[in-house]
């Protein structure tokens, strides 16, 4: 395998079969040793935490997989920690894409003169965002990313239709186990001509409610994986 990028959490190869590999960590950003994935730097290093994400990547994969949405998930090895996918090229730098469920967070801190925190936002809200940590991962519209070059409004169309697919089946496993999903964030690429959702499905990357309280990422973790 050869190294090709090093990231925050995870490490990406490059395998012989035209594949990629990626290799989870056990380092989660945050701030001053509490974990926090908000943050836009390594904070601190949770042992196990590594395999329990990508656990649960491949939970949500697989039921993906079942409902006839195609992604770049291809297999994975808990034990080393390691899933191959399929190569998905990013859109631009990278594009974050989030569902918001119910109003809460930064889009409150956005529009709290229109909207009140925890206000239900019926058929789910997409939003895109570049990923750039000094800019603050700027927001950006379907026709921002089209007059841009990154994808055109109907790649977009594609890619917010599977984002409200995806958002429903992963909220409605939730609530099976008596949790709320608020909001989720994804990443998107292009294998070819095809827009699919890459990179993990990970309870650092959601916000989940039960019984009106948030539950802490690496708590929610455990719940979906000791199911």
């Amino acid at each position: 395998m050869k190294l090709i990028y090093q990231g925050k959490t995870k490490d990406v190869y490059s395998l012989e079969n035209g594949n990629v590999m990626l290799k989870f960590k056990d380092d989660c950003t945050g701030k001053d040793g509490v974990f926090d994935p908000g943050e836009n730097s390594v904070g601190l290093t949770i042992e196990g935490i590594g395999k329990a994400n990508l656990q649960t990547s491949i939970y949500y994969f697989e039921l993906l997989k079942k409902e006839g949405i195609k992604t770049h998930y291809v297999s994975a090895d808990i034990e080393n920690a390691t899933m191959e996918v399929l190569p998905g090229k990013v859109f631009g730098h990278g594009l974050e894409v989030i569902c918001r469920l119910v109003a809460t967070g930064s889009f409150v801190r956005r529009y709290g003169e229109y909207i009140a925190d925890g206000t239900k936002l019926e058929g789910g809200y997409v939003e895109c965002t570049f990923k750039n940590d000094a800019k603050g991962d700027p927001l950006v519209t379907a026709e921002g990313l089209a007059a841009l070059g990154v994808m055109s409004e109907k790649m977009f169309a594609e890619m917010k239709a599977q984002t409200l697919k995806i958002t429903k089946i992963i909220a409605d496993d939730l609530k099976t186990l008596g949790l709320d999903l608020w909001d989720i964030k994804f990443e998107f690429g292009y294998n070819g001509d095809e827009v699919i959702l890459i990179d993990e499905i990970a309870s650092g990357n959601m916000r989940v409610y039960k019984d009106g309280k948030i539950v802490d990422p690496v708590e929610l973790t455990k719940i979906i994986n000791n199911r």
